[in-house]
C-alpha cells in the first residue's frame, strides 16, 4: 500500500510583489505543458487572478493553497488529492518570500514551502543591481536555514555582461544555480494590470499570441531541465486519510451562477462542491441573459469586476428586474463582493452612476484606493438562513468598492473580528433570503458554506412544490369544469 507521494514539486517565490512570479511561473507551466511533461499549477493565498492565469496555462483548475483560511492539514490534503504524482507541480508564490500575516512571518510562502518541503527557486528583480543580489538572496536563505532555496530566476537582466557578473556573484557565494535568465523588457505589456491586479484571462485580446511571446521569452533562457531536477529533490510526502466530507444533498437542486467576464472570482471547489452534492449548476451571463433559468432553487453570485462592466449590466434591465423579483420573492442568494454590487441599487464608476438590481438599501463607489483589502474573520452573532449562530468564518476581501447614500443600515450577521467587512465592522447583510458581503469565503475552508447554501436551495424546493400542490387541486377543477 503506498504511504507517500513523490509529487515533484517547487515554490516559485520572489523577493516582493512585482517582481515576475507570475510571468515566470506562466512561462515553467506553458514549456513543461508544451514538452508533454504532466503538470499542476497552485497558488499560494487567496488569489484569484493570478490562479485563474495559472488555470490557463496549465488546461487544469489550479487550487489556492492558504495556511490561514484552510490550517496546515486542509492545506497539504489540497495539494496532495490535485497534484501529479510525476512531472511538475507548481506553486505560485505571493508577495515576497518571508511576508505573513505578522512581523514573524506567520503564513508566508516560506512557512507553505517547509510545510510541504517544497524547494524555492527564487525570482529576483536584477534591475540596475548586480553583487548586491548575492547578498539578498543569502539573507534569505540564512533568515530561515529550513527554507530550501534551490535555485534562482533572474528577472530584467540587461545583457551580457550584466548576466555574467550576477551569475558569478550568486554561485560563488550563495552556492546556488541560477536557473534562468530573462530579459529586461516590459512585461507589463504581455500581462497588463488594473486595480486589482493583472486582468483575468477572460478580458485578454489575444490569449494565443501571448502563449506563444511567454513560450519564446522563456525558451532557451529557462534551464527546463535544471527546473525539473529541482522539483524532483523533493522529498516524498506522506499520504493523509481523506477526511471524509459530510454527504450534501443537491439532488434535483437547480443552481444559476453569474459566469462572464464581469464575474470571474469563484474557487473551483465551491463549484465542485455543489456539482458533487448532485445539483445542476447552471451558469448565467450578467451581460447578456434576459432572464434567470427557470425553476431555479438558489443563486450564487460570486466576485469580479462589475465596475468595469457597469454599462453592460445597466442596460441589462431585464435581467436586473429578474434579479430583484426572485430575491425580494424569497430565492437564496448568495453574493460575494461583485455580487453585492451588482445587487445595489446603484453603482459609481468614474464619475457616471449605473443602476443596479436594487435589492440591497445602499448605493456603491468605486473608489482610487482599496477599502478593504486582506484576511477577515467573521463571528455568526445573528440568525441568518446560512450559518448557526457562533459560527467563525476565515474568509478574504479585496476591494475597491463602499457603501454611500444608505437610507439606513441594513441587518447584518456577522460581527467583524479582522478585515473591514461592509460598514461599522459588520458584514454579511441580509434581505429576505439573500446573503451580500465582501468575504470571499473557501468551501474547503468554511465546510458550513456548502451545507447551509445547500440546505437553503433545498427548503426553497420544498416551500415551492408544496404551493404548487396547494394550487393544483384549484386549477384540475377548474380545468374539468371547462371541459365539462
Amino acid at each position: 500500500m503506498q504511504s507517500s507521494s513523490a509529487s515533484p514539486r517547487l515554490v516559485v517565490a520572489g523577493l516582493s510583489g512585482d517582481s515576475g512570479k507570475t510571468l515566470v511561473s506562466l512561462a515553467l507551466v506553458l514549456l513543461a505543458r508544451n514538452c508533454g511533461i504532466p503538470v499542476r499549477a497552485f497558488k499560494k493565498g487567496p488569489d484569484y487572478i493570478d490562479s485563474a492565469w495559472l488555470r490557463w496555462a496549465s488546461g487544469s483548475p489550479a487550487r489556492n493553497l492558504d495556511t490561514f483560511l484552510m490550517g496546515p492539514e486542509k492545506t497539504s490534503r489540497q495539494f496532495l488529492t490535485n497534484s501529479v504524482p510525476v512531472g511538475l507541480n507548481l506553486i505560485e508564490g505571493n508577495r515576497g518570500l518571508f511576508d505573513g500575516v505578522d512581523a514573524h512571518g506567520t503564513h508566508s510562502t516560506a512557512e507553505l514551502a517547509k510545510l510541504l518541503k517544497a524547494p524555492v527557486l527564487l525570482v529576483v528583480n536584477a534591475s540596475k543591481v548586480t553583487r548586491t543580489v548575492a547578498a539578498l538572496v543569502m539573507g534569505c536563505m540564512t533568515l530561515d536555514p529550513d527554507v530550501r532555496i534551490g535555485g534562482v530566476i533572474l528577472n530584467h537582466v540587461s545583457g551580457s555582461r550584466h548576466e555574467s557578473i550576477l551569475r558569478e556573484s550568486l554561485e560563488s557565494t550563495c552556492g546556488i544555480p541560477v536557473l534562468g535568465v530573462l530579459p529586461n523588457v516590459d512585461t507589463s505589456k504581455l500581462l497588463p494590470g488594473r486595480h486589482l491586479g493583472l486582468v483575468t484571462p477572460q478580458e485578454h485580446s489575444n490569449l494565443d499570441q501571448l502563449e506563444e511571446e511567454i513560450c519564446t521569452i522563456g525558451h532557451g533562457r529557462i534551464g527546463a531541465g535544471g527546473v525539473l531536477e529541482l522539483a524532483e529533490s523533493a522529498p516524498p510526502l506522506p499520504l493523509q486519510d481523506g477526511a471524509s466530507a459530510e454527504t450534501k444533498d443537491g439532488r434535483g437542486l437547480k443552481i444559476g451562477y453569474l459566469n462572464d467576464s464581469a464575474f470571474t472570482f469563484y474557487y473551483p471547489e465551491n463549484l465542485e462542491i455543489l456539482e458533487s452534492s448532485g445539483a445542476e449548476l447552471c451558469p448565467v451571463s450578467s451581460l447578456t441573459a434576459s432572464a434567470l433559468p427557470e425553476n431555479l432553487d438558489a443563486l450564487y453570485m460570486g466576485g469580479g469586476f462589475p465596475e468595469t462592466h457597469a454599462r453592460m449590466i445597466s442596460q441589462n434591465a431585464s435581467l436586473l428586474a429578474c434579479i430583484r423579483d426572485h430575491a425580494l420573492e424569497g430565492l437564496p442568494v448568495y453574493a460575494e463582493c461583485g455580487g453585492l454590487m451588482l445587487l445595489a441599487q446603484a453603482l459609481h464608476w468614474e464619475g457616471t452612476r449605473f443602476r443596479m438590481a436594487g435589492v440591497l438599501p445602499f448605493e456603491v463607489e468605486v473608489c482610487a484606493r482599496p477599502q478593504g483589502h486582506g484576511y477577515e474573520e467573521l463571528i455568526v452573532d445573528c440568525p441568518n438562513p446560512y450559518y448557526a449562530v457562533g459560527t467563525r468564518i476565515r474568509a478574504h476581501e479585496f476591494h475597491y468598492s463602499r457603501m454611500v447614500s444608505a437610507g439606513g443600515l441594513p441587518p447584518t450577521a456577522c460581527e467583524v473580528k479582522r478585515g473591514t467587512g461592509c460598514f461599522r465592522s459588520r458584514d454579511g447583510i441580509l434581505v429576505q433570503n439573500v446573503w451580500a458581503s465582501y468575504a470571499h469565503v473557501h468551501a474547503a475552508a468554511t465546510p458550513e458554506w456548502a451545507k447551509g447554501f445547500l440546505a437553503q436551495a433545498r427548503n426553497h424546493r420544498t416551500q415551492k412544490t408544496a404551493l404548487n400542490g396547494l394550487e393544483r387541486p384549484e386549477n384540475t377543477a377548474s380545468d374539468t369544469m371547462s371541459r365539462a
